[in-house]
């Protein structure tokens, strides 16, 4: 399905009973509708499952210079207006749980509640993913340079997986000791795919969250952090502790040993979905 945002067409996947209480999920950065493959059979019985592809990202149009917070969010609230059509359950994974973050703080009439997975609370290029500490900052450096030379060399997804697996992870081990077979082939479709000047605005410290950390959010969420030992964990403790001071239906969770990349990580996926699986059984 596409929707149009302004000048931008989105890819958005759909799946489950047209009636059915909408499910948005939304990716991180650099990654494609397809991370949420493995969630689809799990919750497309009891919700109408809406995927979307980011614009720069996927399947959805490219739009150089337009890569803001703000587009993010208004890419999301584009599916909500005109094929949800009602209040949305929202699931969102690092740049997609940010998103989701915004969207319930600026737009609560779209959203029923929210999980936000290792999610960016502050400005991520100032303070967190720019921060000596964290392993992301290098890695999107790398990933800046790379992704248009395997995208010129007309790499698949298949042939990236192999070279993914190998890539060291900051933490310890390759990638591939760390993530799931279907995490390592959804991180190569969204290399494949994905225009690698979205990265600009975090690289140069020019990306600007929309949501405010020091205001509430009024529709239920769940955060869940990364082990903040991990040395890509993007949600701190502080966020944790500020979201819960100020928001008033807000669970807050932190999975020991998790890194950035939970649901896509071998033995975090599972601790994830249990998350989730409640979260959402408790909107109904």
């Amino acid at each position: 399905m596409r929707v149009q945002n302004g000048d931008v067409s989105l890819n958005v996947l759909v799946d489950g009973d047209d009636g059915a209480p909408p499910l948005l999920l939304l990716h991180g950065i650099l990654g494609c509708a397809e991370t949420w493959e493995w969630m689809v059979p799990r919750v497309a019985d009891r919700f109408r499952v809406l995927r979307l592809d980011f614009r720069g990202h996927g399947d959805s149009d490219r739009a150089p210079g337009h890569y803001q917070a703000v587009d993010y969010v208004a890419d999301a609230a584009a599916v909500c207006e005109q094929v949800a059509g009602r209040p949305v359950a929202v699931v969102g994974h690092s740049l997609g749980g940010g998103t989701a973050a915004g969207l319930a703080q600026t737009r609560p009439e779209l959203v029923r509640g929210a999980v936000l997975e290792d999610a960016p609370f502050v400005d991520p290029s100032a303070d967190t993913v720019g921060s000596a500490d964290n392993s992301l900052w290098e890695s999107f450096r790398l990933l800046r340079e790379s992704i248009p030379q395997v995208q010129a060399a007309g790499m698949t997804a298949e042939q990236l997986v192999p070279v993914i697996a190998m890539s060291p992870y900051a933490g310890g081990g390759t990638l591939g000791d760390l993530l799931l077979d279907d995490g390592l082939l959804t991180m190569a479709q969204g290399m494949a795919r994905v225009d690698a000047t979205v990265l600009d605005p975090v690289l140069v410290g020019e990306l600007t969250p929309v949501h405010d950390p020091q205001e509430p959010i009024d529709p239920p969420i769940a955060a869940v952090a990364a082990d903040p030992a991990m040395p890509d964990a993007l949600t701190s403790q502080g966020d944790l502790e500020r979201l819960a001071a100020r928001c008033p239906h807000v669970a807050t969770h932190t999975l020991p040993g998790a890194n950035h990349l939970i649901h896509d990580t071998d033995g975090q996926r599972e601790p994830f979905w249990a998350i989730v699986d409640e979260f959402l059984g408790g909107l109904d």
